[in-house]
């Protein structure tokens, strides 16, 4: 038998269930003409004993057929014992009772189709070819043993030919239908799992998406729609979840035009632009999309970014070389002894700023290489000493102080001129901001284990960050102070996520905060 789909075996024991409700009704049909009223009128069976003991048999094996066909096992071998059931019963039927011997041979036929409906071919026709020679044998049984036995030898013969024709064709129909089912549940399935996979893809997509019907109420929504207007909750109204949302719905219903500006949606005042549209074409109900203009904005930054790269890689010598022509030609001149002290102090105002123009420069070239990670297995708590001292050789003595505290040994895998970059800035950066006016700067550069990571976290007795410039910290090109490019914190990111590795700035358990870097595990793969 062929393999099935649990969907049309289901379907098949279905059928098989109504073949013994069949076969059940068959059974009592025979006892109540054998032992119920309508006994008078019939004629009396030609062997009453055998006519009452091939009922009362029937009766029940056809109950014992129907128990085992709910218990759904072996459904090849309860067709098959049914149908040997079925001709034994109306063979011996016919025998007894020859006035009801046409009617009976015609039920056959639907137990014949059934089988072949059920079954292969091979054991569809078998049925009935069985059935046809039984009735061929019950006609020569009593052709020799009743008298004045009368019956036309083509009655048997058509029958015979009968159920082998309802057998093939039962069987070409079953066929059809067990494909057609087959295929309507592939079908079934494939749109089951495109219906999935589109809902995956609106859930997971990064603009917001509501649906809202003609009376303003959200009938679905994705995880950004989510974030963006905050907790729907029970009341699913858009009037009490987002007022000005809704106002701005109702406005383009009326006139079918939005606005371009943005609003402030949910508790933590995002900003998104929505776009509208009809679900259908004279339907009330709308799509609503929610565009987070943040991410609208660090795409324009990236772009930004990109573009600057590869500006400055292309002007790189056209600006560091005059720039160290005039740091050189400074130089010379602060050498001369006929320059006066005014004069050097403008020498001097002169090499400080090509020194910060040139930091410039390396910044934005940073940004524009983007080397790969190399990663190397080290001691994080001894290359750290070792990056303080080259960093304290060129540290005037004023400017503060810096010591290396925690775990004496803790491996890591990083790349080190990117960790040595990022060290840099944030002790650059501490050391500059980390102090409260008048007060030289303290800083800490703390090496632990965290979860099992290697993490350094840079700390100082400073005043600490802002809550309200904290989520624009690492934003290229923002800062505070009038001599920074803004791209230090940045740059330093970069570099932690090219060695998988996170920069954060984290708050304390003593109410203090820091720059935070955590590492992979040694353990882990070399970044690609």
């Amino acid at each position: 038998m062929p393999t099935t789909t649990p969907g049309i075996a289901e379907a098949q024991y279905r059928d098989l269930y109504f073949y013994s409700l069949y076969r059940v009704l068959e059974a009592g049909l025979l006892a109540l003409l054998l032992f119920g009223p309508v006994r008078e009128l019939v004629p009396p069976p030609a062997h009453p004993v055998l006519a009452k003991a091939t009922s009362a048999a029937y009766l029940l094996a056809s109950a014992a057929l129907l128990y085992w066909g709910l218990r759904q096992r072996g459904l090849r071998w309860q067709v098959a014992v049914g149908m040997l059931v079925d001709v034994v019963a109306g063979t011996l039927a016919i025998h007894a009772l020859p006035p009801a011997a046409s009617g009976i041979a015609l039920m056959l036929v639907f137990n014949v189709a059934a089988t072949a409906l059920l079954l292969p071919l091979r054991y569809g026709l078998a049925a009935g070819a069985l059935a046809g020679a039984a009735m061929i044998g019950e006609y020569i049984w009593s052709s020799l043993l009743v008298r004045g036995f009368d019956r036309p030898l083509a009655e048997p013969l058509m029958f015979a030919v009968s159920f082998l024709s309802i057998a093939m064709l039962s069987y070409l129909l079953g066929r059809q239908i067990r494909e057609t089912q087959a295929l309507a549940e592939r079908r079934g399935g494939e749109l089951a799992d495109l219906a999935a996979i589109n809902e995956l893809i609106i859930r997971r997509m990064r603009t917001g998406v509501l649906l809202v019907d003609g009376d303003g109420e959200i009938r679905l929504a994705n995880e950004a729609a989510l974030l963006a207007v905050g907790d729907i909750g029970r009341d699913r109204h858009l009037a009490q979840v987002a007022p000005p949302l809704a106002e701005r719905l109702r406005e383009w219903r009326r006139t079918g035009q939005s606005e371009d500006t943005p609003l402030r949606l949910g508790g933590e005042q995002r900003e998104v632009l929505p776009r509208f549209a009809r679900l259908l074409g004279h339907g009330e109900s709308a799509l609503v999309f929610l565009d987070d203009t943040s991410l609208v904005s660090r795409r324009a930054e990236s772009l930004t970014l990109n573009t600057l790269g590869r500006f400055a890689a292309s002007l790189a010598h056209e600006i560091r070389n005059p720039l160290a022509a005039i740091n050189y030609a400074t130089q010379l001149l602060q050498e001369s002894e006929d320059i006066g002290e005014a004069d050097q102090r403008l020498l001097q105002i002169i090499h400080a700023q090509c020194q910060r123009t040139n930091g410039i420069v390396e910044s934005v070239l940073g940004l524009a290489r983007r080397e790969r990670a190399s990663a190397e297995h080290l001691d994080l708590a001894q290359f750290a000493r070792r990056v303080v001292d080259d960093f304290r050789q060129v540290l005037p003595a004023e400017s503060g102080r810096i010591e290396v505290t925690g775990h004496p040994q803790v491996p890591a895998l990083v790349d080190p001129r990117h960790l040595q970059q990022v060290l840099t800035v944030l002790l650059q950066n501490a050391l500059t901001h980390g102090h409260y006016p008048g007060d030289p700067a303290d800083v800490t550069l703390d090496i632990h284990l965290a979860a099992g990571r290697p993490t350094m976290d840079v700390r100082d007795q400073g005043p600490g960050i802002p809550e309200e410039l904290r989520e624009r910290l690492f934003r290229p090109f923002f800062t505070t102070s009038e001599h920074g490019t803004g791209l230090g914190l940045y740059i330093a990111r970069e570099l932690c996520r090219a060695n998988e590795a996170t920069l954060e700035y984290v708050n304390l358990a003593d109410g203090t905060s820091c720059f935070r870097i955590v590492l992979p595990e040694p353990r882990a793969m070399l970044p690609a």
